[in-house]
Parts: C-alpha cells; structure tokens; sequence
C-alpha cells in the first residue's frame, strides 16, 4: 500500500484545481502547472482536497503510480504557492557569470563563453560566483540546474568546476614527488 499516496493534498486559499480526464491543472500566484494523468490512475477533488487512487491496488506497476501521482500534485500545489530554487556555485579562478538577455553566460575555463538559455517559467539571479534558479515546476528548474551542471562538472582534485550549493565533493589526493 502507498503511504504517500493515501495522503489527502490540501489545496491551499488562492489555489485553484481543474480535473479533467486526462489531465490536472494547479493555477495560483506563482503561475499555472499542467500534468497528464495516466489512464490507471484517478484524481478525485473534494472539500478537504485532492484524493489520489489506482484501479488495481494489488499490481505492482499501479502501486507505484498511486505514490508518484501523489507526490507530483503535492509539488504542484507547493510550486504554484511557494515556488522551488535550487542554487549552484562557480569555483575555479577565472570562472564568471552573466545574466544575458533570457540566459546566462558562464566563463569557465574553455576558450569561448557558453550561453545557456533558461526556458520559460525558470528565472535566474546572479549574486558573484552563485547561480540562484527559481520557478514553479521542480522539474523544470531541476532540469534546468542539472544542465547548467554538466556544462563544467566539478573536478575531484582541486574542485573546480559547477556544484550544486548543499553538494559536497570528494577530493582526491594529487600525485606526490619521490623523496
């Protein structure tokens, strides 16, 4: 049985849910999310809030979308209210960023600037070496900061690179001269 999935979500003042059958949409003040709805699962509104269940209880594959459903209305309901961030972090000397018309501009370290365009409902702001992403999908914005990540993940040796601001990274041991 899903724990998460039994959960009521509360929709909150000023939240605003259409449940139609092959999809849901969450409209509040930080903007409109929409999801599909697989054809196993059902979402039902009533006055304490969304009800989550799946059409067969005892087949595995049913029982893992009722807690995936589940927690994707949760976090639409949480990103249309609050919104998500997620920070990254530039180490490495010479590494710079720049908001540049709807993206960024890292410098770090390959001969030629990089621009990364944000897609829409992600919005950046840069303060120094910090890249402060924010919207109201966490998949999007997730998305979004994984994709920044790659374009110079950090390196274990001397840590340079683009990290996640909570990551920590493992450093390793460089070469050693003969005494």
């Amino acid at each position: 049985m899903s724990r998460i999935g039994k959960q009521i979500i509360v929709i909150p003042a000023g939240v605003e849910v259409t449940l139609t059958a092959a999809e849901v949409k969450v409209k509040g003040p930080k903007g409109t999310l929409l999801e599909r709805i697989h054809p196993h699962v059902t979402i039902t509104k009533d006055d304490e809030g969304l009800h989550v269940a799946v059409k067969d209880e005892e087949k595995k594959a049913d029982r893992s979308l009722w807690g995936l459903y589940a927690s994707l209305l949760q976090n639409m309901v949480d990103g249309v209210t609050k919104g998500f961030e997620r920070k990254l972090e530039l180490n490495g000397v010479g590494y710079k960023v720049a908001l540049a018309g709807k993206g960024i501009k890292l410098d770090v370290g390959y001969s030629h600037s990089v621009q990364y365009d944000l897609p829409e409902g992600v919005t950046a702001v840069v303060e120094k070496n910090v890249i402060t992403l924010s919207g109201a999908s966490k998949q999007a914005v997730g998305q979004v900061a994984s994709n920044i990540r790659k374009v110079r993940k950090p390196e274990p040796y001397k840590g340079k690179g683009i990290k996640y601001a909570e990551e920590v990274i493992r450093r390793k041991a460089g070469k050693t001269a003969k005494a």
